[in-house]
């Protein structure tokens, strides 16, 4: 019963941070944190968005455990709870590279089959 209540809590942890992970502007995020901590200022001038909605995508990225707010002084800089986060994200990169590559092959075929059949 407990291993059963444990798997049943990390899958819902799972879907959490996925649905975390679901605004590309919150994967560039966490890729520009993963260079080091930085604060809601520097982190929107580097990814061209606006201060506010930095604040509230970090939010929802601090209430899933993926960043960890500091205080320094007046500013609170943000940093990755966790770099193996980063090397989740480039292995699921490298399947979608994969699988875009899979596809245009597949693409290329057709077209080549087809441009022979009209040959």
């Amino acid at each position: 019963m407990v291993n059963s209540t444990l798997a049943m809590e990390i899958d819902q942890l799972h879907a959490e941070v996925c649905a975390a992970l679901a605004d590309p502007r919150r994967i560039m995020l966490l890729y520009t944190l993963a260079a080091g901590p930085r604060c809601v200022g520097d982190l929107a001038e580097a990814l061209q968005l606006a201060q506010p909605a930095v604040s509230r995508h970090l939010k929802l990225l601090r209430d899933h455990g993926l960043v960890v707010p500091t205080r320094r002084g007046t500013t609170v800089e943000y940093s990755l709870a966790d770099a193996r986060l980063i090397q989740a994200l480039d292995l699921l990169r490298a399947l979608l590279r994969d699988r875009l590559t899979h596809q245009a092959s597949l693409a290329q075929e057709t077209v080549s089959t087809s441009e022979s059949t009209l040959a």
